[in-house]
């Protein structure tokens, strides 16, 4: 199963706090707007997301059909998909995407932790 890109989303307190600590770590401004608390972060290929206000927990990210610079790339498996295999192996979802929709989509589903995982498809 091919996932697409992967990143953690943060759910933080002080963007800006965050944003000086993880710029001192050798991460920049990859996309994102401070004004509207979130930011994503990169240091090489690794991805951090940065939001204020939007989610009380972390949450790990995968975004079919990007690479790790946010490119579409031609060969992935469509979140539908991915959403289907999870359904046959009587895995719960938190969120579904639309079985008959197209194009950008998304679910969320909770490892055995609690832990959420979203898979966010932009093409």
């Amino acid at each position: 199963m091919k996932l697409g890109a992967f990143s953690i989303s943060l759910a933080v307190k002080n963007i800006r706090a965050s944003k000086t600590f993880y710029e001192t770590l050798g991460f920049s401004v990859f996309a994102g707007n401070i004004e509207q608390n979130y930011l994503i972060m990169k240091n090489e290929s690794t991805l951090v997301g940065l939001f204020e206000g939007m989610f009380e927990n972390n949450i790990l990210t995968f975004n079919p059909g990007w690479n790790q610079d946010a490119e579409s790339v031609i060969d992935f498996d469509d979140v539908r998909d991915i959403q289907k295999h999870l359904k046959s192996k009587h895995i719960t979802l938190e969120h579904e995407a639309d079985e008959f929709s197209k194009g950008p989509s998304s679910f969320v589903v909770l490892d055995p932790d609690g832990n959420a995982i979203l898979v966010d498809q932009h093409v």
